[in-house]
This record gives structure tokens, sequence and C-alpha cells, in this order.
């Protein structure tokens, strides 16, 4: 069985703890992948404008499931955008105000947007992640759907938070986790793996030839869901159980020694 996707988170996944990789290899490694007809793609809860940042020469080229499967692109063409309801959006608003230890960035297609009275220190820690951050009084001004919430809580909150969420807005948002410790609240079913879905629909490409990474719990859904889902070293226990392989760890480049073995068709690839 020959791989045809291979799908990569960035944040503690394809990025070292600097937010950098090894151009020089990878660059090496991408003419080949694209030589031998397979897929690379970037699927992180980060933001579209940030992740092609990390990819200037080939951005128009590759596919991108951004904002958690929110949003989905392909060679620059749009492939999917989800996006709640102006009644679902203001449920979630409603919930999410009044709790005074948060700090909420409501994402959409064009931007993402958080509130004045927000801490400088979370807009400088957000900005690197989303590269079109705009401040507003109030969360009413935005004028564009949105698709996904991202929050910023005390680890000591996190768990009753996630709980919380789940019973307070069950079927219009599901929480999880994010890769740079905050929390994501994405419309249900509309995660990483349901984006990689979408792509293998276009491309003809079937589970078992799909290859992905991931660290964290916004990457479950896609390790579950490929032939080869690969946990990184330096992920929670809990993600290297549900994966069916294991990754060296991010800041040993573990996701391009993966990719050496898949195109030498070393095992598990042989």
């Amino acid at each position: 069985m020959s791989i045809k996707i291979v799908a990569v988170d960035m944040d503690g996944t394809f990025l070292n703890d600097q937010m950098s990789f090894d151009r020089k290899r990878f660059s090496t490694q991408y003419l080949q992948l694209k030589n031998n007809g397979i897929k690379f793609v970037v699927a992180s809860g980060n933001q579209y404008y940030q992740l092609i940042s990390f990819f200037p020469d080939i951005a128009h080229e590759i596919a991108f499931v951004a904002e958690n499967g929110a949003y989905v692109s392909n060679e620059n063409a749009e492939i999917f955008c989800g996006a709640l309801s102006d009644e679902n959006r203001e449920k979630v608003l409603k919930i999410l105000l009044p709790i005074p230890y948060l700090d909420i960035i409501v994402c959409g297609k064009n931007g993402a947007h958080m509130l004045s009275s927000s801490d400088n220190a979370f807009f400088t820690t957000m900005s690197k992640y989303y590269h079109r951050l705009n401040i507003v009084d109030n969360f009413n001004q935005i004028d564009e759907p949105a698709f996904k919430f991202a929050i910023s809580l005390p680890d000591e909150k996190l768990a009753d938070f996630m709980q919380f969420i789940e019973t307070e807005l069950a079927g219009i948002v599901a929480p999880v986790s994010s890769g740079h410790g905050s929390v994501d609240l994405i419309i249900p079913g509309v995660h990483k793996a349901n984006g990689i879905k979408l792509l293998q629909n276009i491309w003809g490409v079937k589970d078992e030839e799909v290859v992905t990474f991931g660290d964290g719990g916004n990457d479950v859904e896609m390790l579950q869901h490929a032939g080869f889902g690969f946990a990184m070293a330096n992920a929670p226990a809990r993600i290297k159980e549900i994966a069916k392989y294991q990754a060296d760890s991010n800041n040993d480049s573990g996701v391009l020694n993966i990719i050496d073995k898949i195109l030498s068709k070393q095992p598990p690839f042989a």
C-alpha cells in the first residue's frame, strides 16, 4: 500500500520548541514527496494566515486544514469554511463572557478578534498564532461568521472548564486542547480529520494511504482516522495511547525522520 497523504500538526509536532524546523532538509524531502505523488497537508489549530507564513515557497501548491478543521484550502483555493449560526455564536458568548478568568478570541475566515479589555500579554502571545488579530470593544462589532473560539485560562481551571462546556454547550461547540496551552471550542464534527477526509475525497485517497502526526487533544481524530497515525514522543501519554505509532520528539525532527522512512519504504511502510 503506497502513501498518498502526509498530514502534520505544527506546534509541538512539525515545529520544534523554537517554532522552527529544518528547512533545508524538508525542502529536499518535499520535492521527493511531490515527485512520488504524495500530498503534503498542514493540519493545525492555528490561523491559515499564520500557517502559510511557514511555507512561503510552496503555500500555493499544498493544502491547509487550519483552525482545527474549520477552514480547509488546497493550492490557494478554499475547500471548506465552517460557520456557527449567529444564534449559536450568541449562545456561546453568553456563557463565556461572564467567566472572569477567561481571555477569548473569536475566529472567522478573514481574521480573529479579541476584546480591547483583554490583557496586553494575551495579545502578544496570541498574535504569534493569529497573524490577523483585530481588537474590538465588543464582539457584536464582528461582521463575519465565527467558526471557532480560542480560550486562554489558568491550567488549574482547565478540566472543570472543559466539562462545563461539554454540559452547557453540548451540540453547539466541543472543547479540545490546542497546541499552545489553551482550549479551542470547535463546531462538533468540524475537526482536523474531517478536513483531511474532504481532501481525500478530492484526491481519491483511502484512509490506509494517509499518515498523520500530532501531539495534542485536537489531533486525536486525525491520529485515529489515518492508516498511520504517529504521536510525537513529546505528546502526553493519553495521545500516545490512541495513536498506532510513535515518532521521535518535535525537537528531534520526529516528523522528518518518519518522512525519510516513507520515501525509502522502510517499515512500517515497506
